[in-house]
């Protein structure tokens, strides 16, 4: 995940004394070129000074929660809120004014330079800033206690991945919601207050200004966002299909071969991944093992080693290694002392090449693709610190998690070979079927569910979901996209929304959704510099010194230029596109639908 654009985002900072805003230029018709310069180099400055403190702050809260770091926190958001809140306003007022495209641009991005803007009133401000943060702590100190044994989310998850017995299963789905229950009217008096915040700037509620973040028009985002998922849905239909057909085989009784998948038999927590079921699904018995967790723990991996592992396959592109800091300044495993948010994240602090990466790693496959991901962040933040720091950020949200995802595709069988974590590579196609069955579990599984969570939250931004229905409309976005259903009734006393982590985060979600489409977009040009031949799923970029000078290029840009520069600097085409993913996966489309034959798929709602 990346938390280093979250100070452009929810805006956690610390300031000593009040900041103040920019003075207010003149009126436009007055307004001289010079004078638009002045007031962004002027903001540059005051929220470069603004965001460091608030991420050291943010820091702090994350990888050690006490009430003196959350009352830290809460009092930092106030601060930028506040500083925010004017400078945004004052941008407004050069619309009209004669500027350069770069001053121009600073200022485009300065206007929408936060998902969470602040109340004009200072008691309500407070409010806001204190309610974000207890919401995330809630989140992260959240513990199931039954019989007075406390479980946190990490052992529950465990639970979700490894066990395939049903009560203990529904017992781990069921008690992590109960973290949530609390959440729920605090989350309310928040959309409120947030909502409030984005009319003060011009937006008639969080949702607009959310989806004004992509050098497009919120509608014309919304569409973007369908046609995308228009492309991949028979794909992701395909695989639900085989699944709950698999699921059904192993649970008789409790999954209906024609209907919703229980959300809580997917290996999963939230059942927004579906990779831990993979033994349930595997096309083809007697295969080499394409999980290395075995391997990782044979050869001795501690959570130090895999982090340089990762580290050398970004050295090999031509990429500079990591900052000593990195080493003595990142969080990789959990403390005992104290409770920190363990989901992983990538930072830089100092928007100076700070990089830190906030994990509790497990020895284990999951967390060394998640590490390559991770780094991919720290990278993206390497190539652009020099920049101004409205610049310190992807060209869009959904390119910071992209291209971290991009390089965890060149985690192939060929490159865990030449690392030693595979003794060896099959080029059978029964092989690559399995290879591509556990992929498709991850990134396939996963759109629907990247694509309803924010669709969700701008139904509450806007109204359409009013709070006495919060938890269902929650589900019935989740039936109609991913085809999946609660175990087990759940009425307006719960908040399931809150279970997940982004939600009482108020981080959007969006992103990841496109950064499953684009790395594979990202993934087919770098294959080609790097002079790939054969088809893009058995490509490994590692090593290849001309794909990293690709990759560094758009690195480099940050948010300087608009998305479509960005994309055409690496792939030579301006619109996003998932025919790279549709290829990526023919092989296991094929299977697939050979299995699904005289099977009805789908779901009711999904037509």
């Amino acid at each position: 995940m990346l938390r280093r654009a979250l100070p452009l985002l929810s805006l956690l900072a610390l300031s000593c004394t009040k900041p103040a805003a920019p003075a207010a230029p003149p009126s436009a018709d007055a307004v001289a070129p010079d004078e638009a310069k002045l007031f962004v180099d002027e903001v540059d400055a005051e929220l470069r000074t603004l965001w460091v403190t608030a991420e050291t702050a943010a820091w702090e809260q994350a990888t050690n929660i006490t009430p003196e770091t959350e009352k830290a926190a809460a009092a930092a958001q106030e601060k930028v809120m506040e500083f925010l809140g004017g400078a945004i306003a004052k941008a407004a007022t050069f619309d009209d004014a004669e500027t350069d495209p770069d001053t121009r641009r600073q200022l485009t991005l300065l206007k929408r330079a936060t998902v969470l803007p602040a109340p004009p009133d200072a008691a309500k401000r407070g409010e806001l800033a204190t309610l974000a943060t207890e919401l995330q702590s809630m989140y992260g100190k959240g513990q199931y206690c039954p019989k007075g044994k406390c479980s946190d989310l990490g052992a529950l998850s465990d639970v979700m991945s490894e066990s395939h017995k049903y009560k203990a299963l529904l017992d781990a789905w069921k008690g992590w919601r109960t973290i949530s229950v609390p959440m729920r009217p605090k989350y309310e008096r928040f959309v409120e207050l947030g909502n409030e915040g984005a009319r003060s700037i011009g937006y008639s509620d969080l949702g607009e200004l959310w989806r004004s973040g992509y050098d497009m028009s919120p509608a014309e985002f919304e569409a973007e966002m369908e046609r995308l998922w228009t492309q991949v849905k028979p794909l992701y239909e395909q695989l639900h299909c085989h699944v709950r057909a698999q699921l059904a085989k192993t649970y008789r009784g409790k999954v209906d071969k024609d209907g919703l998948i229980p959300a809580h038999l997917l290996g999963n927590m939230w059942a927004q991944e579906w990779a831990n079921i993979y033994p349930l699904m595997e096309p083809y018995k007697g295969q080499p093992s394409i999980d290395v967790t075995k391997a990782l723990t044979a050869n001795k991996y501690t959570p130090t080693k895999m982090v340089q592992l990762a580290e050398g396959f970004f050295v090999s592109l031509g990429l500079d290694p990591l900052p000593k800091t990195f080493w003595e300044r990142s969080m990789l495993e959990k403390p005992a002392d104290r409770d920190v948010v363990c989901h992983a994240s990538a930072w830089d602090p100092s928007y100076n090449d700070d990089l830190r990466i906030k994990m509790c790693i497990k020895i284990n496959m999951e967390d060394l693709i998640t590490i390559h991901h991770e780094l991919g962040h720290n990278y993206y933040f390497h190539y652009y610190y020099q920049q101004p720091t409205l610049y310190q950020q992807g060209a869009h949200d959904g390119f910071h998690e992209g291209i971290g995802d991009t390089l965890a595709l060149s985690v192939t069988p060929a490159y865990l070979h030449k690392v030693g974590l595979l003794d060896a590579v099959s080029d059978d196609p029964k092989a690559v079927v399995n290879k591509q069955m556990q992929d498709a579990l991850d990134k396939i599984a996963f759109l629907p569910f990247g694509l309803l969570i924010d669709k969700w939250r701008w139904g509450v931004f806007s109204g359409d979901i009013t709070p006495d229905r919060y938890n269902a409309a929650w589900w019935d976005l989740r039936r109609e996209y991913q085809g999946i259903d609660a175990p087990v009734e759940r009425t307006e006393a719960d908040f399931d929304p809150g279970a997940k982590y982004h939600i009482p985060a108020n981080t959007p979600y969006s992103r990841y959704f496109l950064a499953r489409i684009l790395q594979f977009q990202f993934h087919a040009a770098l294959c080609k510099a790097a002079g790939h031949e054969g088809p893009l799923h058995t490509c490994s970029i590692f090593g290849s010194k001309e794909a990293g000078a690709k990759m560094e290029t758009m690195l480099s840009m940050g948010a300087s230029k608009p998305w479509p520069d960005a994309l055409e600097a690496v792939t030579g085409t301006r619109t996003m596109d998932a025919g790279p993913m549709i290829e990526y996966f023919q092989p296991l489309m094929g299977y697939l639908e050979e299995q699904n034959e005289g099977r009805s798929c789908g779901w009711a709602g999904n037509e």
